[in-house]
């Protein structure tokens, strides 16, 4: 039993499963090759409150920060308006909808271009409260921004609610491509939780017909 449980420890910390169970989440969808929406999406993934900023205090944490930075991007490309959606999930993390149009307004996004959804602590969340502020404002084809290896579990969350989004996955933690090198066979702390956030994310699917 000792030695299973060494060998399966040494597995789940390499690359070599860490990226492919990962990957297997990554590659279900791909950005369009043109986005033509009328309001873009952007689901919090975690963020500092007291950490100095250049406008003010906080910062999104890697997943947000990434998944902002497209978001960012995608606003620029397109004009279209964009609802940030997450809230403070525990009382020593920030306002992650706060924090990111803080952020927003530093890089010239418009104000009148950023909608706040400061409610969500959850998945769940992120689609009751978004689907509330798209029908007021009557909006028909909301493109929702998330790291791709959450994506999957994001389209079936809002389709719960009756929303039909335009997936733009990004926050990629893998290439796209397989290639193998022997470095992939080494234990690292990143592939490990590399392969927690895919069992993470496949419990989450798993457990979505009910929440």
């Amino acid at each position: 039993m000792l030695i299973v449980i060494t060998i399966l420890l040494y597995l789940i910390s390499t690359p070599l499963v860490g990226d492919a169970l990962i990957r297997s989440l990554e590659s279900r969808y791909s950005p369009p090759p043109a986005v033509n929406g009328d309001v873009i999406v952007m689901l919090g993934g975690g963020a500092t409150a007291d950490t100095p900023n250049v406008h003010g205090l906080g910062h999104l944490t890697g997943f947000a920060a990434n998944r902002l930075l497209t978001a960012a991007q995608l606003q620029r490309l397109t004009g279209a308006p964009v609802i940030i959606s997450g809230g403070q999930v525990f009382a020593n993390s920030g306002k992650e909808a706060e924090i990111g149009r803080h952020i927003l307004l530093g890089l010239g996004v418009d104000d009148a271009k950023i909608i706040v959804e400061g409610q969500s602590l959850n998945t769940a969340d992120n689609a009751r409260f978004t689907q509330q502020i798209l029908t007021e404002r009557g909006f028909l084809r909301p493109i929702l921004v998330t790291s791709a290896f959450h994506m999957e579990r994001s389209v079936q969350q809002f389709a719960k609610f009756h929303v039909n989004v335009i997936p733009y996955p990004t926050d990629y933690q893998t290439n796209i491509r397989f290639l193998f090198e022997w470095n992939m066979l080494w234990p690292r702390a990143d592939a490990f939780y590399n392969t927690q956030l895919a069992v993470k994310e496949y419990l989450g699917l798993m457990a979505i017909r009910w929440f």
